[in-house]
């Protein structure tokens, strides 16, 4: 099974991280890759909420995926939903842990690409680590240049 690992330090407090990365439909503003997301439904039971959503990309492919957020662990669980190719699988998991200085957050990405798909696991793997990187030094510039109201 590949997985995809990425971390970066953040300069804000964890729990507002936290919040402003699962707001999904603030993801248009922090993945350049999004056009739409859409929030289809959100459940909260004390720590735990879950969010069925929908996302479309720049290339005006859409999918839709689950996501469990642990408020009091600050950990988000994932799951690509339907349509799920060119992945067999793909499971998602975001922590933030507070550090000198912000937050370290953390996104592992375990997947398998569809036996049917035009690339293997291993090209994915490659492309999917850099583009997390890339990713999340722009979460890094947007939310660290975000005036303290708008958080």
């Amino acid at each position: 099974m590949p997985q995809a690992q990425a971390s970066i330090v953040i300069a804000r407090d964890p729990d507002t991280i936290f919040a402003i990365t699962n707001d999904i439909a603030r993801w248009p503003e922090l993945f350049k890759e999004y056009s739409k997301a859409t929030v289809l439904s959100f459940e909260r039971s004390g720590r735990f909420a879950r969010i069925e959503f929908e996302l479309t990309n720049a290339e005006g492919e859409t999918w839709q995926s689950w996501r469990i957020l642990d408020y009091e662990k600050r950990e988000a669980i994932a799951q690509r939903g339907n349509p799920k190719f060119p992945f067999f699988y793909m499971h998602l998991t975001w922590t933030y842990e507070p550090v000198d200085g912000g937050v370290l957050m953390t996104w592992t990405q375990d997947f398998e690409m569809d036996p049917k798909a035009p690339v293997t696991n291993e090209q994915v793997l490659a492309r999917m680590t850099n583009h997390m990187q890339e990713n999340q030094k722009h979460f890094k510039e947007v939310l660290e240049s975000m005036p303290e109201a708008a958080r």
